[in-house]
């Protein structure tokens, strides 16, 4: 399937000859080597480095992460414990990118606020390349703030110590008391106007690494991960249970049951592979309390760790907008993908009709991933599941050769170029696949391709290479024009 070299540099995964021809192609057409070398870097990239962002309520840990990210998309208000949906965001500082989790707005639960920012913390710690760890100036430093400094230090991450809320030069004596927590030197910033966070983030990038350890696919012939997510009570421990042969995992029609994710190792056609079973997504993280809240961080964090995403859809049920936000955490995670649609058996002719057309309508966009209609009460079509799991994985690892991607793209041009628009038509001008797990093309043109056009280059590569199981993330880089005066 894959008989291109993989150089494992800067390159992405282009071999030198490949390499080498491709920066001729791009000589040719006016584009500066530089800037090639950081679209193949960025986009031939594994897994980025993860920066969590933890801190007790209300220290502003919310209004930083907007401010890292450079956008309003984690909701802030003036009050301790708000939650969100998203839990992980994508940074770029000084040309570096890097992922942000964003810790903030757990609940105080019956265990008291201690254990809460605990549990919180930990997870959030165990899961990250780096820290940063957020305290009010205003405020000094807390007894929370001093049980959250002894995880830090268990934990041996890298620490950036942001003190939050130094509006002005007479607040900065304020962060300078926080030395005393003995994390190295305060930053002090704020998050609501911006002031110091370069210099805070400068130091974000002294401490994250290059790029992250792999988590899956470690060992040469190692089980692959499989990813089993679903929302609450759609049966995923009764499949795993199944698919295992025996009672592995404990099943209750209380949905919720299980809390933390168990990893399994299950042979399944002549193939061990490793389940993770994770705990249900509830309806919506803001109405989650403690355990549930970390349930849904774990979720993702599972997703994170596998190589597919085993979706569970109950086709009894309409599908659901948790479905749907499942269904987006795996596809933003890159992975390759499986829907399994569970409780087969139970269908009438009915249901069956109106289920095809809620397929059609609402999981339109991803038509891509193979499907699957399993009982994991009765053990129907299990058989179907490892076949579809290995496509998916065969479509997530393809990766093109440049020269037979640029054929494909000038018949493309040809045959269908780009919209008219303002009485310019941009035009595609060569590519290349610079990463696989998943597949990342990078396209250079010469002017801006609108998203209708992207959609439809995605489309045809299904068509044309198959990709079956696993999202496409096409990059879209605009030639300069150079030596113009306008």
């Amino acid at each position: 399937m894959n008989d291109q070299i993989h150089s494992g540099d800067e390159h992405g995964e282009l071999g030198d000859a490949e390499y080498a021809e491709f920066m001729e192609l791009a000589a040719q057409e006016g584009f500066d080597p530089e800037d090639i070398e950081g679209e193949l870097a960025a986009a031939g990239h594994g897994p980025l480095p993860r920066l969590a962002v933890v801190g007790r309520p209300n220290v502003g840990k919310s209004t930083l992460v907007n401010r890292i990210i450079g956008r309003r998309e984690a909701v802030v208000q003036d009050k301790p414990g708000v939650t969100r949906d998203r839990v992980t965001y994508e940074a770029e500082w000084a040309g570096r990118r890097f992922k942000v989790v964003d810790t903030g707005g757990w609940e105080q639960d019956v265990l008291g606020l201690d254990a809460s920012v605990a549990a919180q913390a930990e997870f959030a710690i165990e899961a990250a390349d780096a820290v940063v760890f957020v305290v009010d100036a205003t405020v000094g430093a807390t007894d929370t703030d001093e049980a959250v400094v002894k995880l830090l230090r268990r934990a041996g991450k890298p620490v950036v110590l942001c003190a939050n809320k130094v509006d002005g030069p007479s607040a900065e004596a304020d962060a300078a008391m926080l030395w005393s927590l003995g994390l190295g030197e305060p930053h002090p910033v704020s998050a609501l106007h911006g002031r110091g966070t370069g210099d805070m983030l400068d130091a974000v990038l002294e401490a994250l690494p290059e790029a992250p350890a792999q988590t899956f696919g470690a060992t040469v012939g190692g089980p692959r991960r499989i990813a089993l997510i679903g929302r609450p009570n759609v049966g995923k421990s009764s499949l795993l249970n199944k698919v295992a042969g025996e009672e592995r995992v404990v099943v209750n029609e209380l949905a919720g049951t299980t809390r933390d994710p168990v990893d399994e190792l299950i042979e399944l056609g002549g193939v061990t592979w490793k389940f993770v079973d994770t705990a249900g997504i509830r309806r919506r993280v803001h109405l989650q309390e403690g355990a549930d809240y970390y349930a849904s961080l774990r979720t993702a964090a599972a997703v994170e760790k596998a190589e597919v995403a085993v979706i569970l859809i109950d086709a009894s049920e309409s599908i659901s907008v948790q479905d749907q936000r499942i269904i987006t955490m795996a596809v933003d995670a890159g992975r390759a993908m499986v829907v399994a649609f569970n409780k087969w058996d139970t269908l009438d002719e009915e249901r069956r009709y109106y289920l095809e057309r809620e397929i059609e309508t609402e999981l339109g966009q991803i038509q891509w991933a193979p499907r699957v209609n399993v009982s994991a009460m009765t053990g129907r079509h299990m058989e179907k599941l490892v076949p579809a799991i290995e496509t998916a994985l065969a479509g997530w690892e393809t990766r093109i050769p440049t020269g037979r991607l640029n054929a494909f793209l000038g018949e493309i041009v040809a045959s269908h170029p780009h919209p008219i628009r303002g009485g310019k038509q941009p035009r595609i001008l060569f590519g290349t696949q610079a990463g696989t797990r998943p597949p990342r093309f990078v396209l250079f043109a010469s002017g801006f391709l609108e998203a209708g056009y992207r959609r439809f280059i995605e489309r045809r590569l299904r068509e044309e290479f198959g990709f079956e199981g696993t999202p496409i993330h096409i990059s879209v880089r605009v030639r300069e024009k150079r030596g113009r005066n306008k």
